[in-house]
């Protein structure tokens, strides 16, 4: 093993975004790929062996959000650093991923050479936003919050209920459902429901 290189934890659940990324790293001078996880126990548990300088962490595992993995992570190793790499760019989720601790949030559309120039910024203490996140965050940046309840009720109505189904599922009145609706749609800037849904979807709110 060369100490000089920059030691890199790949975790992603899809074996071919796996070997890309792993021949793209193992490419560079500087850095190689130590280990490789398809789900968030198993990056724990390979994180504990290992020790990387840098993880690649996906948002979606099949047995845990990203952003979970990563906590547990940094609940053992504070000092972990952990680039979040993903196809998501929902605002919701990139602000959840770096108050948890994520050093850069990257897109998996992005050239291969920014994801090397982000692995040594990373790794030399630096925290990175490429330009089109960070504008994309900065647009719901006054956006107000939805309370838990709110939450409650759209995450019902992604999955196709009716308000009386919402009703009796939260135990609350079809009137209360009614009013919670107006105001998850006022927030999210939405004509109707099927629109606060779709809204929601995008920006990482929810996820069916």
């Amino acid at each position: 093993m060369d100490n000089s290189k920059i030691r890199v934890l790949c975790v992603d659940d899809h074996p071919l975004m796996r070997e890309g990324i792993s021949a793209i790293i193992n490419n560079q001078p500087d850095m190689e790929i130590v280990a490789e996880a398809s789900s968030g126990a198993d990056a724990l548990q390979k994180f504990r062996t290992v020790h990387s300088d840098i993880t690649l962490m996906d948002l979606r595992l099949p047995d845990m959000n990203g952003i979970d993995a990563m906590k547990s992570i940094l609940e053992v190793f504070p000092k972990a650093r952990i680039i979040m790499l993903t196809m998501s760019e929902g605002d919701v989720e990139i602000k959840r991923a770096l108050k948890a601790g994520a050093c850069a949030y990257m897109l998996k559309t992005m050239p291969r050479k920014d994801l090397i120039e982000t692995i040594r910024k990373v790794h030399k203490g630096k925290k990175h936003i490429p330009a089109e996140i960070a504008a994309n965050l900065a647009e719901h940046m006054g956006d107000e919050n939805l309370t838990e309840r709110e939450f409650d009720v759209l995450s019902l109505l992604g999955e196709g209920n009716r308000n009386r189904d919402i009703a009796d599922q939260l135990f609350i009145s079809e009137e209360t459902v009614k009013v919670h609706v107006k105001h998850i749609m006022d927030k999210l800037g939405a004509s109707d429901r099927t629109q606060a849904v779709s809204i929601a979807l995008r920006r990482g709110i929810i996820h069916l």
